[in-house]
């Protein structure tokens, strides 16, 4: 590869860099998100033993959504300006969600019994305020920040579709996790989210090539759209197949893991469709990665250190699960 060739690529390694950060980061913090926002159907028992299945990740999860954010604040100077200037006010509350999530599960630790339902409250605004945001900076995001009725209109949408898909991958984590009745209501849970998450995905893939050109032109041509129609396909069969697992007795035992599986699939699936949605841009239809990105010099200096903190974090990541694998028990504080 030539120098040149390198250069030019530099941007690209960068984008799927950060694109892969900010999937791992919704996929493993949507289950806890969702977890969160299950906290007020639990008895104060359960409540305890939600907080023990999330307890040893979410921290690391997190991190992931620094490394997505550091990417792009480093590697695409210009892109950020935008998107964060578009975007300030729900970057702030989904930032308050945040700590509110981290300090409530601090305090309720060390809150009395009286206090502590308070706590369990704080942790599930921290989570549905954390879940909206991110909802709503998505839709605003793959609109291109667009102005007019429809562009707000298309993001309340996903701010309301997201947490809801946030909330069935909490259930199917906690089917995973859990035994006996807790995991009976899990089952349930992942029932009443279901419906509200397949209606929300079908309008807002009607809706994206209506608020967005370029996104109607990228899948509605020949012959992309045959080939691309496998991921809509596959996506649907995926829920199907998790609705149907539901009103199994396999997901109570050796495939409980399953339905969580496929979720993941299904938002592996949504950021394979968005990613081919808005390449080359960073900024739809306003800067592509090579316009928006930081000097090939930079880049490479930038590389090194990605280099050995993102094996240093993937590491981390896996380890903590390995460890942690399996049924969650009692709820124990040092």
């Amino acid at each position: 590869m030539t120098l040149f060739s390198f250069d030019a690529a530099l941007p690209l390694i960068f984008m799927a860099l950060m694109g892969v950060a900010m999937l791992v980061y919704v996929v493993s913090d949507g289950y806890d998100l969702g977890v969160g926002m299950l906290m007020h159907r639990a008895t104060p028992a359960e409540k305890d033993m939600l907080v023990a299945s999330i307890g040893p990740y979410w921290d690391a999860n997190e991190t992931w959504l620094v490394l997505g954010i550091g990417v792009l604040l480093i590697a695409f100077p210009k892109a950020n300006g935008i998107v964060l200037q578009a975007l300030y006010l729900p970057v702030a509350l989904m930032l308050i969600g945040l700590v509110l999530r981290g300090v409530a599960l601090d305090f309720r630790a060390k809150a009395k019994k009286a206090h502590k339902a308070s706590w369990d409250r704080l942790f599930f605004a921290g989570s549905a305020l954390t879940s909206v945001s991110q909802g709503w900076m998505l839709g605003r995001y793959v609109s291109g920040f667009g102005e007019g009725w429809n562009y707000p209109v298309f993001a309340a949408a996903i701010a309301a579709t997201l947490p809801m898909a946030y909330v069935l991958m909490g259930a199917c984590w906690l089917i995973m996790k859990m035994e006996g009745g807790l995991q009976e209501k899990a089952v349930r849970w992942a029932r009443l989210a279901w419906p509200p998450v397949v209606v929300g995905m079908v309008l807002i893939s009607m809706a994206t090539p209506w608020v967005s050109e370029t996104v109607r032109h990228r899948w509605f041509v020949l012959p992309e759209f045959i080939a691309l129609s496998a991921i809509p396909l596959t996506t649907g069969v995926a829920l199907y197949t998790v609705r149907a697992l539901l009103n199994t007795r396999i997901v109570r035992g050796p495939l409980c893991w399953l339905p969580f599986a496929l979720m993941i699939g299904v938002f592996v699936l949504g950021f394979l469709g968005l990613a081919y949605s808005i390449y080359p841009f960073v900024v739809i239809d306003r800067l592509t990665v090579w316009q928006a990105a930081s000097s090939p010099e930079a880049l490479k200096f930038i590389l090194v250190g990605v280099c050995i903190s993102v094996p240093a974090i993937a590491g981390y990541t896996i380890y903590s699960y390995r460890v942690f694998r399996g049924k969650t028990g009692e709820l124990k504080y040092a």
